[in-house]
């Protein structure tokens, strides 16, 4: 029988006694990723974005509600990506943002982190999943459910036969999508002309309305989770730091490489596809990348099906690297309790299998909808959520350990993690202002969550978890000084 013990610290939990072979049955490959390895995961996480769905932000703001609204969310990721490096190499663990907020904020803050990381790392897939059957309807004229669902059982099923293997796969698709990238760039730097930028209709109705800011400044609000989707998930890079080589020399270097790498692309994009093609006409365009090169170039045109083809490399990539995401996220909240236990047990190859096939039935589910700027924006309520709570555990920590040892500062202390937050509360505020339904839905499924880990789950927790004994050496340091 289990046998239940409550610590004082903690008196809202309870945790549970597990067997010895507990931890034995839950462990990760290590020594998996280096940080080049760990700057390609930031990459692929996030190339996606670039392919397909920022220009829904054209839609919503016109270029130059995108551009004002992408400026302040590139603030807010590179802060933020200063302030995760340092949390990274301090607190190496498969928990990521839901370890920092365990630290810094008990079981309640970690879970309510991880959860609302969970949120987005579910539901992204989904969305990317949508846009991969535009693109590859663009190619052979096939999309909907029979898509979606190859894409799904194809890239579980590579995770499943492996995290080494899954890494180097990932790795090769991201250069690919990059070249596109490149490609791309190329092929549109001739055909821009800056007045393609302003050609949407001014609704004269708004308030601030011109031909910068078509829908007046509330343009600005409503494009920001479409900024967003240029950035979605470079946070996600801390996941691998029990498979990484070095985590405390690697992560650092390997997330900020990648922020680098995804401000240089996303800049590229936001001006080149509607300064090439119209801002009019990338608005709500499934390509927009191929649409913009088959404008300029003609519909047949090579550069255009190169894109077309290598850049679905693109949106594979990102759909490959956040099912990685989600399966360790899904493990470490289940290995410490968080969630069924079930989820979080390895085999021999190592990685967790049902903590990668049961969120990818729900991701695919969901894209059976076919509404990926409403996923986008569900997802974007679930990271806003992470990005405030993550940046606050980062603050909490540097005044509540300050000893704690930090291989890596962030520059500008809790000024930086403490300018990355409040811009992740407006941007949590802009999920209402974009869509009320899709943030009506996210929060269904966050409070579902939450409720499970009132009613249950926080009864069950296991105290030798990663994630749970910092808390116990914490504590015990505490009471020694």
């Amino acid at each position: 029988m289990l046998e239940t013990s409550t610590p004082p610290s903690t008196g809202s939990v309870e945790y549970e006694q597990v067997s010895d072979d507990y931890l034995k049955q839950r462990q990760l490959k290590k020594g998996a990723a280096g940080w080049l390895v760990l700057a390609g995961l930031g990459v692929s996480y996030v190339i996606s974005g670039d392919f397909a769905g920022w220009n829904f932000g054209l839609q919503n703001g016109g270029f130059g509600g995108m551009l004002l609204a992408t400026i302040a969310m590139a603030i807010m990721y590179m802060f933020m990506v200063l302030s995760l490096a340092e949390l990274s190499s301090s607190l190496p663990t498969a928990g990521g943002g839901y370890s920092y907020a365990r630290r810094a904020m008990g079981p309640w803050g970690g879970y309510l982190t991880g959860t609302a990381i969970l949120l987005e790392y579910a539901i992204a897939p989904a969305a990317i999943a949508v846009f991969i059957g535009g693109y590859v309807n663009e190619l052979m004229g096939l999309d909907g459910p029979l898509v979606y669902a190859v894409f799904y059982a194809a890239f579980v099923g590579l995770h499943l036969w492996g995290a080494g293997e899954a890494l180097k796969i990932m790795m090769v698709i991201t250069a690919l999508a990059s070249l596109a990238i490149v490609v791309f760039i190329l092929g549109m730097i001739p055909a821009f002309d800056s007045s393609n930028l302003f050609d949407i209709a001014v609704n004269t109705e708004a308030a601030g309305a011109s031909s910068f800011l078509p829908e007046g400044y509330v343009g600005i609000w409503a494009a920001i989770p479409f900024a967003i989707w240029l950035f979605l998930a470079v946070e996600g890079v801390p996941l691998a730091a029990e498979e990484a080589t070095d985590p405390k020399k690697d992560m650092p270097k390997g997330i900020i490489t990648a922020m680098i790498v995804l401000l240089i692309f996303g800049g590229a994009v936001l001006f080149l596809a509607p300064g090439g093609a119209g801002a009019d006409y990338m608005k709500d365009h499934a390509a927009p990348l191929v649409g913009a090169l088959q404008h300029v170039y003609g519909e047949n045109s090579w550069m255009a099906t190169f894109v077309n083809l290598v850049g679905l490399a693109g949106l594979i990539a990102s759909f490959f690297s956040i099912i990685y995401a989600y399966s360790r996220q899904v493990f470490a909240l289940s290995r410490a309790g968080y969630l069924p236990r079930v989820l979080s047990r390895t085999g021999d190859r190592k990685v967790p299998t049902l903590a990668l096939i049961v969120p990818g039935i729900i991701g695919f589910l969901l894209s059976l909808t076919g509404e990926g700027d409403l996923m986008i924006t569900m997802a974007v309520f679930g990271a806003t959520i992470s990005y405030a709570l993550m940046m606050l555990s980062h603050i909490i920590l540097r005044v509540k350990e300050p000893s704690l040892e930090r291989p890596y500062k962030t520059p500008g202390g809790t000024l930086t993690s403490g300018i990355a937050m409040v811009l992740a509360v407006v941007a949590f505020i802009s999920t209402f202002v974009v869509n009320k339904e899709a943030a009506f839905w996210a929060a269904v499924f966050y409070a579902i969550l939450v409720a499970y880990f009132a009613l249950y789950s926080r009864h069950h927790l296991v105290a030798r978890a990663p994630e749970e004994e910092f808390e116990a050496i914490a504590q015990a340091e505490s009471e020694l000084s």
